[in-house]
């Protein structure tokens, strides 16, 4: 299936790597995080990307047209014939480049890709900062199985907050860390289908009226993911990742 990346935000929550490169491109090790999205996908046998850029579209393009895989690749560096490749990423990766608009949301970066989208009844879509150990194979089996609109995976939130509920004089009734509630939170990993642009309108965000279309139709499909889920928003979350792939215990890197 095609992935649909959303890649066009400002990133203005991590806002110390976003002023000289896009979110997607802020660094996990060697790789940006938007590599290590696409590299999940590729995994389970999803290869062809489709790139919805905005802003600092030029880094993402550039990055790719300059890819150096011997970054992250064993290889042999022989004196008369170069770099001898031991392997390769994205050699047989197909990449779309969309420039979506600068100020675009979700919605109107989904609509502009649509033209690339033709003859594909189902196609994937993420946000490209979100990195997760979801069984892919399973969780579209079962999407497909349930033949909804639009699907997405729900998960717990990963700040560290809480929740609190209180009576009508304000007095607190409860208190709990929000890992200990009921609360889900959409982590995208999105499986749709091309009717969920029959309940899109011009300059809607994807996941606001359209989805609250989907819903009142029983079109919308949550399913839960109780394994590792982290989304790139803050600093400390980029710090996080990046002590777990220094460790060597990324759970995201299932290849």
């Amino acid at each position: 299936m095609k992935v649909v990346l959303f890649c066009g935000g400002f990133g203005t929550r991590i806002r110390d790597y976003s002023e000289s490169v896009p979110k997607p491109m802020v660094p996990i090790g060697y790789r940006p995080v938007l590599w290590h999205v696409m590299k999940y996908y590729a995994h389970y046998g999803h290869k062809e990307f489709i790139l919805a850029l905005g802003y600092k579209a030029d880094v993402i393009k550039n990055y790719f047209l300059h890819y150096d895989e011997a970054v992250s690749n064993d290889f042999v560096l022989n004196g008369q014939h170069g770099v001898e490749l031991l392997g390769s990423d994205i050699h047989d990766w197909r990449i779309t480049f969309v420039d979506t608009g600068l100020h675009a949301n979700i919605g109107q970066r989904l609509r502009a890709v649509r033209p690339f989208l033709e003859g594909e009844e189902v196609f994937l879509a993420n946000y490209s900062d979100g990195l997760t150990d979801l069984d892919l194979d399973a969780y579209v089996a079962t999407a497909l199985e349930r033949k909804r609109t639009a699907t997405f995976v729900k998960v717990r939130p990963s700040q560290t907050f809480h929740v609190v509920r209180s009576a009508d004089d304000h007095l607190v009734t409860d208190i709990q860390h929000v890992v200990h509630t009921d609360v889900w939170i959409n982590g995208g990993f999105f499986v749709l289908t091309q009717d969920v642009f029959d309940s899109m309108r011009p300059g809607e965000e994807l996941v606001e009226d359209p989805f609250r279309r989907l819903r009142d139709e029983r079109q919308l499909l949550a399913l839960p993911h109780e394994g590792f889920f982290m989304a790139m928003d803050t600093f400390k979350e980029r710090e996080q990742l990046e002590g777990l792939w220094r460790n060597e215990k990324a759970p995201w890197q299932v290849w």
